[in-house]
Order: C-alpha cells, then structure tokens, then sequence
C-alpha cells in the first residue's frame, strides 16, 4: 500500500523514451471518441478499446458500453471493434443488424491476419507465436483455424505433431523480442524451410519501448512501468525490465506506489498508457536530482482513422453544409487529423486521463 511521501528518498528519474501510446492506440482513442460526440449514448465497443483501465473507465463514463459478444448490441446501434483485432465471424456480426460500424484494429494486426489467410490458402501450416486467451491471439487464429497451431514456449515446437507441407511462422505483435526470437530459433532449427514474412510482425512500438527500456534498467534501483495488467506490452516490459534490474513495479498509478522507493528509479509506460500517468508518477516520485530522459530513437508513425469512420464524418460533413445552405468545400478535419493528440479526444474538459 502507498503510503506518506516521508518514505520517498528518489535521487534521480531515468525517464525511457520512447513510451505509451502508439499509433495504433492512437487512432483508436480518437475513433471512438468521435463516436461519442457523433452518436447519442450508448455507443458500445466490442472488446475494451486498448488494455488500459483507466482509458476504459474514461470511456465508460462517457456512455461507452465495453461488450464481449456482439450479439449484446442492439439492432441499429453504434459499434466499434477494439484495436486488437476481431475474428472473420465477429465482423460478420458486426456489420450485421444495420449498425454504424467502426473497425478500429491496428493496422499491424491486419497485416498478421492477411498474412496467416494467404499462408493458409496456399497449405502451409502456420506457427502462431502467441498467448493463449490474448485478444489479438484469439482473432488471429480464428482467420484461419485448421492451418494455425499456436506455441507459447520453445518447448511447444518440439511438441508439435510433424505438419503436413510447408510451415510459416506467423506472432502477436506485442511479443517482447527475446520471448518470440527464442521460440522462432526452435522453429528455423526444426523447420529449415520456415516461411517468415520479411517484415517483423512484432509491433514497432512494441519494439522501440523495450530497446529502450533496455538502455534505463541496468542503471536503476527500480523501474516502474505504468499500465495495466491485461496489456500484453506491458507485462513484457516488466519481464524485460527484470531481466536487468533487481525491483520492477507496475503499476496503474502513481497511487500504487510503494513508498520506500530510492537511488535511481527508471520510468517507462505500456503503449497503452497515457502521458498524464507518467507526469503523475514521477511527482510522486519527486526525486531531488530531476529526471533524466533517456532517448532510443523517435517516432513519427501515424495511422488515420478507420475508413469506416472517414466515410460516416465526410457524410456528417456534406450533410452539415446542405442544412446550412452552403456548398460543402475540403473534407471533415478529422479525416486528417495527425495533429490531434488522443488524450485531448479522450478529455476534453482536461479529466484524467
């Protein structure tokens, strides 16, 4: 439990960049919050949105209602998938019962999915690198189920039963790359004709905030990742952070701070937590020589709302223009809205996150 800040004895923050949101994230914050300003309360998500509590809670606040089974969404009402991707059946559904529908997958886990359907078409048996019961796992997989076998450790490829024809190696984006690239050794050693997409399909952001990490840890007294612990990028901070480092915290806020922290405490946040959480932790952590940023490499990646979206905002668009009697002229702002940051959708009126 946290307690008074009279235990606190910080010296310096090592402050990880780069850290929380991605673009993926990104895009699907601003996506549903342009479903709440767009449609009257409820606008229901299949799925939490991203795996972070407090995103989730802001939403729900907002009048979002998180679902698990489409079939809990009424006939005509607003819909959004959440950025991990959803199965082919649950898309069909989607789409079904004239519902406005936004997808707002990442577009890195779409990539997955076309990968694993043309692998499958063409009768090779795909090994899945993954965690059993993980979102992104489960909407995977269903893409092609008879072609997918999923491993979880080194040990399950040598467990699998001899495939017939040719095998690929398919995973999550959100691995850590030392648990996916020790079970990918285990596949080339036993498959010597592994196909592998030429492109990683770990998630960039994934990457880039474990290399940086990577830097902090060895230099820390402790290292606190914010973010829930349903986020898979998260917990695989933490496992990178332990691998270097003798204390490693996660937490969701700086509440949950224990308060016999000192020396030099690293601080990173899962992609899925806001900025707002790292402010707030490292005021906790007040440490008396300040924070030291701990840059890796920068990120400029941007993804721009689902189509979906785009097409119902420029139709809100015209339709706007007609009502006033004028001549509808550009398009939507959020058609391209690079500029806009996702916390300041999320919260207009300044609340957390």
């Amino acid at each position: 439990m946290a307690g008074s800040l009279g235990g606190m004895n910080v010296e310096r923050v090592l402050l990880a960049r780069p850290r929380g949101f991605c673009a993926g994230v990104e895009m699907a914050i601003k996506a549903l919050a342009w479903m709440v300003r767009i449609f009257e309360p409820p606008v229901y998500c299949y799925h939490e949105i991203v795996h972070n509590r407090l995103v989730v809670e802001e939403f729900a606040r907002q009048g979002v209602i998180f679902v698990d089974d489409v079939a809990e969404v009424p006939a005509g009402a607003p819909l959004m998938l959440s950025a991990h991707g959803s199965a082919p059946d649950v898309e069909a559904a989607a789409q079904a019962g004239g519902r406005p529908m936004v997808n707002a997958v990442c577009p890195l886990v779409t990539k997955v999915h076309h990968e694993l359907k043309v692998r499958a078409g063409r009768g090779y048996t795909v090994v899945y690198v993954g965690h059993a019961g993980h979102e992104e796992a489960i909407g995977t997989m269903a893409v092609a189920p008879g072609a997918v076998r999923l491993v979880e450790h080194e040990g399950d490829v040598a467990a699998m039963p001899e495939p017939e024809g040719a095998v690929a190696l398919l995973a999550q984006t959100t691995l850590p790359h030392d648990e996916w690239q020790g079970i990918a050794d285990a596949a080339k050693a036993r498959f010597p004709e592994l196909w592998m997409p030429t492109r990683s399909d770990l998630c960039y952001a994934t990457t880039n905030r474990q290399a940086a990490l990577r830097e902090v840890a060895p230099r820390c007294d402790t290292v606190v990742v914010i973010g829930s612990e349903n986020s898979s990028n998260t917990v695989s901070l933490a496992k990178v952070a332990a691998a270097s480092s003798p204390r490693v915290l996660r937490v969701n806020t700086a509440d949950e701070l224990p308060d016999d922290l000192a020396g030099v405490v690293g601080v990173t946040a899962g992609a899925s937590a806001p900025e707002r959480l790292v402010e707030e932790v490292i005021a906790r952590l007040a440490p008396r020589e300040g924070v030291e940023v701990v840059p890796v490499v920068d990120e400029d990646e941007y993804f721009p709302p689902p189509p979906e979206l785009r097409d119902i905002l420029r139709a809100l668009f015209h339709a706007t223009a007609v009502l006033h009697g004028v001549a509808p002229e550009g398009q939507h702002p959020a058609v391209e809205d690079r500029n806009v940051a996702a916390v300041t959708m999320l919260a207009p009126t300044g609340g957390r996150p």
